[in-house]
């Protein structure tokens, strides 16, 4: 199995906790930290910006990630949402197979 931590940034906790709990519930990930507020700099629209936002990071297997990305624009207020994932190339194996236990759960329990 392969492993990652999707990323992605919002403007407002309330945002941030809502789309962290809907991944959760749903099983896609097992693990979602919500950390803030950060300080974003940024180009946008060829201005740069400062920006006080939520940084969210999520556990979860690198197969899921189509599904968390769409699940994550759909609950998501940005044009163009952050939406990135780094791969867990070295792992406590007791964690990992925490993840994959949390995650297998929730394919059992949609069927």
């Amino acid at each position: 199995m392969s492993y990652c931590v999707i990323i992605t940034t919002t403007s407002t906790e309330e945002e941030a906790l809502k789309i962290a709990e809907s991944l959760v519930e749903m099983r896609l990930v097992a693990c979602a930290q919500v950390l803030g507020p950060i300080a974003s700099t940024y180009i946008w629209q060829d201005k740069r910006e400062i920006s006080r936002e939520w940084l969210c990071l999520f556990k979860t297997k690198e197969e899921l990630f189509p599904i968390i990305e769409e699940k994550i624009k759909r609950l998501h207020s940005y044009t163009v949402p952050e939406i990135v994932s780094l791969p867990i190339t070295e792992g406590s194996k007791d964690y990992l197979a925490w993840i994959e236990d949390v995650l297998s759960e929730g394919k059992e329990g949609k069927s």
